[in-house]
């Protein structure tokens, strides 16, 4: 009998141990390199004994080994759930969970939370809320775990390119339909191409700190929302080069994974959000390189999917799909996006950055936001109160052009990482604005200014709510906006050329016509919520 007959007797035997013991149905979950048994309160998962190169389970102490690898990186996720691993006794015909004889096999046992809360299964439930919260807890794991030493080879370009090429490899052994083969040397052509103009990049992404003990697997699979939280579970233990990546590699699985289950639009916020929360726009710049990876990673596990045992003809159809899916995904993401810049301009309280929020969703955007980035350079959280005088403090003229300088570099960043950036500010003054206007000119992509006018009475009502909350990181109050309007100017003649206004009450046709100023067609906008 051959190990993988033996492990699957093996399961089989555990499952018909389970149902009379667990008091209800158990139900079994097949995945490439795993079986999952629920039962009861329970879940355990035990490992198929493979070695597929970038995993190896084929002995029983490297399956134990990676138990409790799988015990101790979750649990930093996910404690309340990860148990222990729990040692399987008996024979493969009559086995025991916890025997006290030798162990024949090993499971990681898990607390079971409700099959409903998987996230996969209920893409349609997802709402920015909710998005809002996956954000913040994958920037506070990313920026509370260990950093990959200088003398490591973690994070190294060859390490980082080799699962990569490992992809391709495993697909070209797995699939033998010659028009897929060739869309796949099209997109390892153009992986191999950019990982040598980026390569440089890599190397400072490594040496700035951004290569870390990550989760490694992060998609809605792994990702329940549990009595009212987020729970991330099932992180990658089995192969170190897999976790220990670089975070924007990580959050690019999660992006990918909402985009193939056509929720753009919730993708695009969860960039946006996550970028605000850790700052890390300089990981635009190697975004599309990871998303390609990881929709090729989902392709790849497909292939291995479709060349195991025991497939039904209607499944083997369905995983057919999915490898074709997510290959023309990782075609897509090999196209550069279509660059912009959007600048906005308006007094306090007019609206800009529910503006730029609404651009973000619909066209993929991101924002760069004054009031967040100024707290940033000053060391502050976006939320932080500072009670500075007008013109003082971190609103001094010296510190704002300073904000200003810094959302110029990072509008350059994302239009030159294939971005529309939208400089969410109030650029009041004409020498703030005509920066943007050389950048635009200078990347050679088209500039958008848009004129946010509100009544005043409207203004001061919106500032005071806002004060009220206290949950923006805006401190403009009644005086600064009163401020403001005193040195109010029109813009110049000439900046009408690139200038939409807009205006409380309007209808939508600004958007339809920031769609034509950007050369974009209506069928890539996602959503406008």
């Amino acid at each position: 009998m051959d190990d993988l007959t033996r492990n699957r007797e093996l399961v089989g035997n555990l499952h018909k141990l389970l149902e009379t013991t667990a008091g209800e149905g158990v139900v079994r979950i097949e995945t490439h390199i795993s079986t999952v048994l629920l039962a009861g309160e329970y879940a355990y998962k035990i490992k198929k004994p493979l070695d597929l190169g970038f995993l190896d389970f084929s002995t029983l102490e490297r399956r134990k080994f990676c138990c409790q690898e799988e015990i101790r990186l979750n649990r930093r996720l996910a404690p309340q759930i990860y148990l222990d691993v729990t040692p399987i006794t008996g024979s493969v015909a009559s086995p025991e969970i916890d025997g006290e004889d030798g162990a024949i096999e090993y499971a990681v046992r898990m607390r079971r939370f409700p099959d409903e809360a998987l996230l996969s299964a209920n893409v349609g439930s997802l709402d920015p809320q909710m998005i809002e919260a996956i954000s913040r807890v994958v920037a506070d794991f990313h920026g509370s775990i260990d950093i990959a030493t200088p003398e490591s080879a973690f994070g190294e370009p060859e390490v980082l390119l080799a699962p990569m090429q490992a992809n391709f490899e495993h697909i070209r052994q797995l699939v033998d339909e010659p028009t897929a083969l060739a869309r796949v040397e099209v997109v390892k052509a153009w992986t191999h191409e950019r990982f040598r103009s980026l390569r440089s990049r890599l190397e400072m992404r490594k040496s700035q700190g951004f290569i870390r003990e990550c989760h490694g697997d992060l998609h809605l699979g792994n990702i329940a929302w549990v009595d009212g939280g987020v729970l991330i579970f099932d992180g990658i233990e089995f192969n170190p080069d897999l976790r220990w990546i670089d975070t924007m590699s990580e959050l690019a699985f999660l992006l990918m994974d909402l985009d193939e289950k056509g929720r753009p639009d919730l993708s695009h916020r969860l960039l946006n959000s996550y970028l605000q929360i850790t700052g890390d726009f300089e990981g635009l710049q190697v975004l599309r390189f990871y998303q390609v990876y990881r929709a090729m990673v989902r392709a790849k596990v497909a292939a291995i999917r479709l060349g195991q045992e025991g497939l039904g003809e209607s499944e083997r159809s369905q995983i057919m799909e999915d490898f074709t899916l997510y290959l023309s995904l990782a075609e897509r993401y090999t196209r550069q996006g279509h660059a912009g810049l959007v600048i906005t301009r308006g007094l306090s309280g007019s609206g800009k950055s529910t503006l730029a929020g609404q651009i973000v969703s619909g066209i993929g955007a991101v924002q760069l936001r004054s009031d967040v980035e100024r707290k940033r350079l000053a060391g502050l959280a976006a939320e932080a109160r500072t009670d500075s005088a007008i013109a003082g403090g971190i609103y001094s003229s010296e510190f704002t052009q300073k904000t200003y300088d810094r959302l110029l570099q990072l509008s350059q960043m994302a239009a030159g990482s294939g971005f529309v950036a939208v400089a969410d500010a109030t650029f009041l003054k004409r020498d703030q604005r005509e920066p943007f206007y050389g950048l635009a000119a200078d990347v050679d992509v088209p500039l958008v200014l848009l004129d946010i006018q509100v009544p005043e009475e409207e203004l001061y009502r919106r500032v005071a709510r806002r004060g009220a909350e206290g949950a923006d990181a805006s401190e403009a109050d009644a005086a600064v906006l009163e401020s403001q309007l005193a040195t109010y100017t029109p813009l110049a003649d000439e900046e009408q050329a690139w200038t939409i206004v807009i205006t409380p009450g309007d209808d939508d046709s600004w958007r339809d016509q920031l769609l034509e100023r950007l050369g974009l067609s209506s069928s890539s906008v996602s959503s406008w919520a």
